[in-house]
């Protein structure tokens, strides 16, 4: 069950399913990818939670079916791979409003965010070990995310980690108390709002499919993307507003 509503330019997706910790789906991933995947120049940025107060997604549907009959159900499975890929390419920031509890399939999609911000009281782990299964789908993005120490140790244990923990180890990006959860989010909305849609998109992409490059190959793929930046008429117009000293009027082109 997935809750879809857009504000203005600001798009929130809620797994709605409360009583069983906003389990992921197949109904919910493809629901996920689908208004990612779908979202228009009016959406500026995309806000990511569950409902309730626990939990903001505790992972696979265990209960059904998920991991039934492997070979039939390889291709559902999948399904979360094109969530994580659309996630990454979205030219939107995707806030991660973390309400609860993040684990398992949970802590990946809080992690294929770009920015998450946790209440105090979340926790976070990969706890599949416990039930005979391997976050195996997750691995490529808490690679990027964790200290392999960190990351092969909760893997293996299964144990978690609180919010603090996960903001030192760099899993979150910032943590406040479950009172000022949505105050949080909406001013880093809003800060969001202010900045220019066209630059985001161009940086965000940069920053991500360089991440994985050797550094001279980095360097020259930065290169072109600080020319397709200087290109915009959002650079010249942000430049020229800072020599001017007035805020600027940013059209996202």
């Amino acid at each position: 069950m997935l809750l879809t509503e857009q504000a203005g330019p600001v798009l929130t997706l809620a797994i709605n399913d409360p009583e069983r910790r906003n389990p992921l789906t197949n109904e919910v991933v493809d629901g996920l990818t689908e208004a990612i995947r779908s979202a228009g120049d009016t959406v500026r940025v995309i806000v990511l939670t569950g409902t309730g107060e626990n939990s903001f997604c505790a992972g696979g549907d265990l209960a059904g079916g998920f991991f039934e009959n492997p070979i039939e159900t390889h291709r559902p499975r999948g399904g979360l791979t094109d969530l994580f890929r659309s996630m990454r390419m979205a030219r939107q920031p995707i806030v991660a409003r973390v309400n609860g509890h993040a684990l398992a399939g949970g802590f990946g999609l809080m992690l294929a965010g770009d920015i998450a911000v946790a209440a105090d009281h979340a926790t976070f782990g990969m706890p599949e070990i416990n039930v005979g299964l391997w976050p195996m789908m997750i691995s490529a993005l808490v690679h990027q995310a964790l200290p392999q120490k960190l990351a092969i140790d909760l893997m293996m244990s299964g144990r978690r980690i609180t919010a603090s923990e996960a903001l030192a180890a760099g899993a979150v990006s910032r943590v406040v108390a479950s009172i000022d959860l949505d105050t949080a989010v909406q001013e880093l909305v809003a800060s969001l709002l202010e900045k220019s849609p066209a630059i985001l998109a161009l940086g965000k992409a940069g920053f991500y499919s360089t991440g994985d490059m050797g550094f001279d190959s980095a360097l020259d793929s930065l290169a072109g993307g600080l020319t397709a930046v200087a290109l915009t008429e959002d650079a010249r117009e942000g430049t020229t507003a800072f020599v001017e000293k007035r805020p600027a009027n940013f059209t996202g082109r």
